[in-house]
């Protein structure tokens, strides 16, 4: 009975992933909503991990430490009116916190540790078991949600995902060049791409968009004419 609850959950299962700044979380939001299916950024999980480690004055080169953490923070997370994810962790909604440049730096580190990513991997699919939903990240297709049954992988150009961080940058008032902007994204996807585990590639069943010269809508309507 309860496999075969978990099956049917799985058919309404959508998952997306892509590189930074490929328009996966807005993308996720609006087709959740479209959907009536809860949203989850799993990269809200990974920052509020880096983020709870400064707090707590963690090496974030200490995996044995990392790994402990992302075990036991006790993330919860809740949606806003909005659709955003807003995560408590001790008793203390920490979203606001989590794009800050300190997080920022230690985040690929914390990412590509591989207790990290095994305890927050497990939190993931407990979470998606309780419901339908649309979850974006970089590993969902090929490792989080194997058998969901619409895989998405978003990808643009470096010129075009610069851009819109860049942009995104400007509207927090975060001071940082175009340039510097561009240089992190391709540190960060030399990262996420030769890691160990769960390196970010799009599944053999993922149907692949590339969104630099597309707008929002059209990518949400390709994605729901693959929604059964």
């Amino acid at each position: 009975m309860r496999l075969e609850r978990y099956r049917q959950l799985m058919l309404k299962t959508v998952a997306i992933d892509g590189p930074v700044a490929s328009g996966k979380t807005v993308v996720g939001q609006k087709l959740s909503k479209i959907l009536d299916y809860r949203f989850l950024d799993t990269g809200t999980m990974y920052r509020a991990v880096s983020y709870i480690a400064i707090q707590d004055g963690l090496d974030y080169r200490d995996e044995d430490a990392l790994t402990y953490l992302a075990a036991n923070i006790g993330i919860k997370l809740e949606l806003s009116s909005d659709g955003k994810n807003l995560l408590w962790v001790r008793g203390k909604e920490i979203s606001g916190g989590l794009r800050s440049r300190e997080v920022e730096l230690i985040l690929p580190t914390v990412s590509k540790t591989t207790g990290v990513r095994v305890a927050l991997v497990e939190q993931q699919r407990s979470i998606a078991a309780e419901g339908p939903i649309v979850m974006v990240g970089r590993d969902i297709g090929t490792v989080v949600l194997k058998k969901a049954p619409v895989k998405i992988f978003l990808t643009a150009s470096i010129e075009v995902r610069a851009r819109r961080r860049y942009i995104e940058f400007v509207k927090q008032d975060r001071s940082a060049t175009f340039k510097d902007v561009k240089e992190q994204l391709i540190s960060r996807d030399d990262v996420d791409s030769k890691r160990n585990d769960s390196p970010l590639m799009p599944d053999k069943d993922a149907f692949i968009i590339n969104t630099d010269n597309i707008e929002i809508d059209d990518v949400v309507n390709q994605i729901l004419s693959r929604v059964k």
